[in-house]
């Protein structure tokens, strides 16, 4: 089942985390699904706004953060399951105790350097492969916060999930980072690429007759395929980062207008889901073992990449 998302672009301060915080909720709370959360930036903001301060020190000093286990997986080699490294039951909401969260750690950029220093992107793929293809078996629904840029990690995880979406705030300049992920998307195409769901436009101000002409402006490319909702920039949203000391509703975090307008947009996210999942299985019955031929494509060109890498 396709049902692993990256959230990405390639430029920094679209509020990418704490989107993927609201939605995870937002799924959790009012479509009853099971969430996996994988924190896959270094600066560990989606950790932070899911867990209390304490307990997720105690997984970055005890060695259960996504670091410590790529560093197992793919440095040294070891048998080493991703479960084990998952804090359960995460959030601050009451009703959203079915979000699990793999957290991340500052070191995750060194990580990366070692990676690329010994020549292991290949491995790393194929870890990353594995491990979303078991995490989607388990869970309703994997939601990854890939940090801004194309780290070698972040271009795993563009290549081996099933959909990306790209949050965007408003604003012209903005858009290079979508243009640049098109153009990156482009290149070497037998490799993979996880399929565009959409672009979300995220912070706008409402009162602002220039985010209005910017969000008018982006929906006139059907490349980009907008969500219907634009999310605003709210006080409920921006106070995320402060995670509760005790459990709260859905609707204390999220009042009123800005709770309304998260059901509907992840309504439209399961609905998108849901169609390429009706698309697949038709291509299926028209193409039959199309899907497995363009996998095992991927698995020949990351051979070949990995060769010419040595």
């Amino acid at each position: 089942m396709r049902n692993t998302i990256t959230m990405m672009n390639t430029m920094g301060g679209m509020g990418k985390s704490t989107l993927v915080l609201a939605l995870a909720e937002t799924l959790a709370t009012y479509h009853d699904k099971r969430i996996l959360v994988i924190d896959a930036d270094a600066q560990a903001s989606v950790s932070h706004l899911l867990t209390h301060q304490p307990q997720l020190e105690a997984a970055q000093s005890s060695g259960r953060t996504i670091v410590d286990y790529l560093i197992g997986s793919v440095l040294k080699e070891t048998t080493t399951s991703w479960s084990d490294f998952v804090i359960t039951g995460v959030s601050d909401i009451d009703d959203a105790r079915s979000i699990d969260l793999v957290p991340s750690d500052s070191a995750l950029t060194l990580f990366e350097r070692e990676v690329s220093k010994y020549d292991q992107e290949s491995r790393l793929r194929r870890t990353i492969g594995a491990w979303l293809a078991e995490a989607g078996s388990m869970y309703d629904v994997v939601l990854i916060d890939s940090a801004p840029g194309l780290s070698v990690l972040t271009e795993c995880f563009l290549r081996e999930a099933s959909f990306y979406i790209s949050p965007i705030k408003p604003g012209f300049i903005a858009t290079r980072g979508l243009a640049f992920l098109r153009e990156f998307k482009e290149r070497d195409p037998q490799m993979g690429f996880a399929e565009n769901l959409g672009v979300i436009i995220n912070m706008k101000d409402v009162h602002s007759a220039q985010d209005d002409q910017f969000d008018q402006w982006l929906r006139q490319e059907p490349g980009n395929r907008c969500f219907r909702e634009s999310i605003p920039r709210v006080g409920p949203l921006q106070a995320t980062g402060l995670v509760s000391p005790h459990p709260r509703s859905y609707w204390a975090k999220y009042p009123g207008e800005t709770g309304d307008q998260l059901r509907r947009l992840t309504l439209e996210l399961l609905g998108r889901i849901g169609e390429a999942l009706d698309t697949d299985r038709r291509e299926e019955i028209h193409e039959p073992g199309r899907k497995r031929s363009e996998v095992r494509m991927k698995a020949v060109w990351g051979t070949l990449k990995e060769q010419r890498l040595h």
